[in-house]
């Protein structure tokens, strides 16, 4: 049985939780290389700056009936240069997507994405780009996402 959950845009108030989930995000991936709790106060910083009406991130945040922080998908709004040829004025990059280990394909990942992509059909994005995981793959073909193979990256 799935736990109730909703799913809301957040808030610079949130930028702690969001940023408690973004290093256990990421230290679900590699070994930290910088101490917890520090690397929480300097997330939860830049968060709480790049979580205003206006900025290019936009992030979504899951919470289990009682509030307690379980997920979380980022947007990064990525304005193009205006083109004459009816393609739209807007690409959009997803990130940090993670749900918790324990409440994993309960439906709370498709909630997420589901709210970033209402929300970049209204801005009228041309494109959505990310980097998955292989565990996630499935979760966005199930969404629309397609392999590409004219994309370059360089590092």
């Amino acid at each position: 049985m799935n736990p109730p959950f909703q799913v809301r845009r957040a808030t610079p108030d949130d930028a702690s939780s969001l940023a408690r989930l973004r290093y256990d995000f990421r230290v679900e991936l590699d070994p930290p290389a910088e101490k917890e709790t520090v690397f929480i106060d300097r997330c939860a910083r830049w968060m709480a700056r790049h979580l205003g009406p206006t900025d290019a991130w936009r992030c979504w945040l899951a919470e289990l009936g009682d509030n307690t922080p379980v997920g979380t998908l980022w947007l990064q709004v990525i304005e193009k240069l205006p083109n004459p040829v009816g393609h739209r004025d807007y690409h959009g990059y997803i990130s940090s997507v993670y749900v918790v280990p324990g409440l994993r394909n309960a439906g709370i990942g498709s909630a997420l994405l589901q709210a970033c992509l209402t929300d970049a059909e209204t801005l009228g994005t041309d494109a959505l780009f990310l980097w998955p995981t292989e565990q996630s793959r499935p979760l966005y073909a199930r969404h629309g996402f397609e392999i590409r193979t004219d994309l370059l990256e360089r590092r």
